[in-house]
């Protein structure tokens, strides 16, 4: 090992990388300084060591960077957007007509979501698409309901929580509906579909990924 790290280049290589061939002194003493400065770590007998028994894996020190941190912005809490009233539907935004469009956006949706709903269509099939689809738009209508004041009140969903549906009828008129105990139906390209609100007691992103088992009777 150590004559192949002390001696001299042939003149041709010399020449080629424009290097000066130096005597064996002065070779072996700049092969050891660089040894030194490569191995700083090392002492002159570890490095001698080394020479001796293995090959020399010259070590790269280079100072590293401290990541900095990232702080991630915490979320308001349902309790702040409830007093900054950030999903609160002004009164003169509580008109009918603002939200059609919506609702042809839902209607659109809802053609692509089952493949528009051709005649041959499973029932089925549509009935577990939909029950997993977002409502937002969804035009739905109170059919059957333990609280008699509900039966027949129509309109657009223009919010839904866990246990409510927040529509906006004709009339402009903001009506809450609660799920529970209250069978809504929805039409769509003459398909109509019949929702029991008891079993879909879920935010929207949570019932898009539920399964829903057919069930032969459904009790309010």
């Amino acid at each position: 090992m150590q004559s192949v790290l002390y001696s001299q280049l042939p003149q041709q290589v010399a020449k080629l990388v424009n290097i000066k061939p130096q005597r064996p002194k002065e070779a072996e003493a700049f092969v050891k300084a660089f040894l030194k400065r490569s191995l700083p770590k090392k002492s002159e007998e570890d490095i001698q060591d080394i020479l001796t028994r293995k090959a020399v894996v010259l070590e790269h020190l280079h100072k590293r960077k401290r990541r900095e941190r990232k702080t991630k912005g915490k979320g308001l809490s349902a309790k702040q957007r409830r007093e900054m009233r950030l999903f609160e539907i002004k009164p003169e935004q509580q008109r009918y007509e603002i939200f059609l469009p919506l609702h042809e956006l839902w209607k659109q949706y809802i053609r692509d979501l089952c493949n528009g709903l051709k005649p041959d269509a499973q029932p089925q099939m549509i009935q577990t698409k939909l029950l997993k689809a977002d409502l937002h738009g969804a035009l739905l209508t109170v059919t059957k309901s333990k609280c008699p004041s509900y039966v027949g009140l129509t309109g657009i969903v223009v919010q839904e929580t866990k246990h409510v549906f927040k529509i906006i009828t004709k009339e402009d008129r903001l009506k809450v509906v609660p799920k529970f105990n209250n069978v809504f139906s929805m039409e769509m390209d003459g398909f109509i579909s019949y929702i029991f609100g008891s079993k879909i007691q879920f935010r929207a992103s949570e019932r898009s990924a539920k399964k829903f088992k057919a069930r032969g009777t459904i009790d309010l």
